[in-house]
This record gives structure tokens, C-alpha cells and sequence, in this order.
């Protein structure tokens, strides 16, 4: 049930131009559909809002993550996703550097066309078939040598069908305490990855809201970066999640389809 009081509480004042939705966790978890986010997805493009969809998903590629929506029943579109695999090869290319890629095959194609030869930089994503003692000892000596350490996002955990699973976050740590340097965060919650996708909405933070399951890196990143963030009690999220961030989340409901009626019906009417 909706956290009416919450809602009521912390969302006066803002006028609604956009919103940004998390996808894994919060409109499906692997091959599974949130139940009614399918359909709540189309109430919310009924809504007088631009959408975008938002994700630090890197154990595909965008075109292969936008095919397994659409097969879910989605309607989603490649261009409507901002991925933090776009941002970490964004800054690759600026920085004109090889880097030794920490990802699954199946997202290597948004790295394609990158000199990976003889590698002078470490990029992090979730990768659960290279995180073994050899890579990461590569990876160490390489920032030992002065290689810069690029983490597509930090990430603790995220939700699999059978539960639970560590996410990239504890390896880049790792790194970074064996190598006393801190990696650059391309993907959520740094607040130029939101900006970033409001700039390609037309949007200002203060206009925007954030749906997302990880209140950390959905709703508090978002709500550091000037949006508005609700926090959906499905994928990683667990119980007291909305304590964990201060302010506390603009609204907690129980679901993506929760969320998008609390803001058809509710701060679109206010």
C-alpha cells in the first residue's frame, strides 16, 4: 500500500515535466515482468510526461536488454534507454585510453570498435564469469602502474530470478583498497549520469522524478541530483531500504503500477 503520508509530505511544490524509470528490479527482474508493469507503463506515456529509462544494467548489451523487454511486452524503444554502458564508453573514448573490460560477452557490442590491445585502463561492470583471482590480479598490477580504474557503477547487489547476487560494487572496492586510488563512477547514483538523461529530455532536475527499486543508487542519487525520487518495494529492495537515505525517498510504493497512479492521480492533480 501506497505511503500516502510520505507522498503528501514531501512532493508540494514541484511542477512534473518528466520521468526517469529504472528497469531491472523495478519493470522486470530477468525474464519476468513486474505483475502490471506492462500495462502501467502505458498509463504513464497516457500521462502528459517525457519518459526515459535509465539503467546500470551491464550484462548486455542495449540492443539485447531492449529486445528482452520487448519480448516481456514492453513498448520501449533503443533510443528511450540511457545505459551506463553508453556513459563508461563515453568516457573511454574521451579519455582516449584501452582499457581491460570487466563485462559479460553479451554487452561487449556497446564496446565495440574499442582498441582493447595492450590495455592502460580498467573498466568495471558486472561480469560474474571474469571476476576470479587472475583477471583481478591483472587488473591490480595494471593500477599499480598508474592505469586509471573506471567503475560503470558500484552497485552492492541485485535481484536474480533464484535471489540475491553480489553486483560489481565489492570488486571495485576491492581494487580500490589493494590499490589505496578511487575508481571514477560513470553509471548511477553520480549525478551527472542523471543530468546527462534529462539533458537528452529537455528537462531540469526539479522537474523530474525517479521510479527505482535501489534507494541508494535510484532515489538518492536522483534526489542529490535536484529530482524527486519513489522508491518501489520490488527487486533489491528490503525492508527499512527507506531509511537508509536522507531526505527519505519523496514517496515509497509498493510497485512500478503503485507508483505511476500515484503520479497520474495524484501530483499531476495537485
Amino acid at each position: 500500500m501506497l505511503n500516502k503520508a510520505r507522498c503528501l509530505m514531501t512532493s508540494a511544490g514541484r511542477s512534473l515535466s518528466a520521468v526517469l524509470v529504472d528497469l531491472s528490479g523495478t519493470l522486470h527482474v530477468e525474464d519476468t515482468a513486474i505483475p502490471g508493469a506492462v500495462e502501467a507503463l502505458g498509463r504513464l506515456r497516457e500521462c502528459p510526461l517525457k519518459v526515459k529509462f535509465v539503467t546500470n544494467t551491464t550484462k548486455e548489451s542495449k540492443q539485447m536488454l531492449v529486445d528482452r523487454l520487448q519480448k516481456l511486452g514492453f513498448d520501449i524503444k533503443p533510443e528511450e534507454v540511457f545505459t551506463s554502458l553508453t556513459a563508461a564508453r563515453n568516457l573511454v573514448e574521451d579519455l582516449k585510453v584501452r582499457p581491460m573490460l570487466f563485462l559479460q560477452d553479451s554487452a561487449l557490442e556497446d564496446f565495440q570498435g574499442i582498441d582493447t590491445s595492450n590495455p592502460n585502463a580498467v573498466v568495471i561492470g558486472l561480469a560474474p564469469d571474469k571476476f576470479n583471482y587472475k583477471s583481478l590480479n591483472d587488473a591490480f598490477r595494471l593500477l599499480l602502474g598508474g592505469a586509471p580504474l573506471i567503475a560503470i557503477h558500484k552497485a552492492r547487489y541485485y535481484k536474480k530470478s533464484d535471489g540475491l547476487s553480489l553486483g560489481p560494487g565489492p570488486f571495485v572496492t576491492g581494487l580500490e583498497f589493494a590499490t589505496d586510488m578511487k575508481a571514477t563512477v560513470v553509471g548511477k547514483p553520480e549525478k551527472t549520469f542523471f543530468r546527462e538523461a534529462l539533458k537528452t529530455l529537455g528537462c531540469r532536475p526539479e522537474e523530474a522524478l525517479m521510479i527505482g527499486d535501489d534507494v541508494r543508487d535510484d532515489v538518492g542519487g536522483a534526489q542529490d541530483a535536484g529530482m524527486a525520487g519513489i522508491l518501489v518495494k520490488t527487486g533489491k529492495y528490503r525492508p527499512g531500504d527507506e531509511d537508509k537515505i536522507q531526505p527519505p525517498p519523496t514517496a515509497v510504493c509498493d510497485s512500478f503500477p503503485q507508483a505511476v497512479d500515484y503520479i497520474c492521480n495524484k501530483l499531476l492533480k495537485s
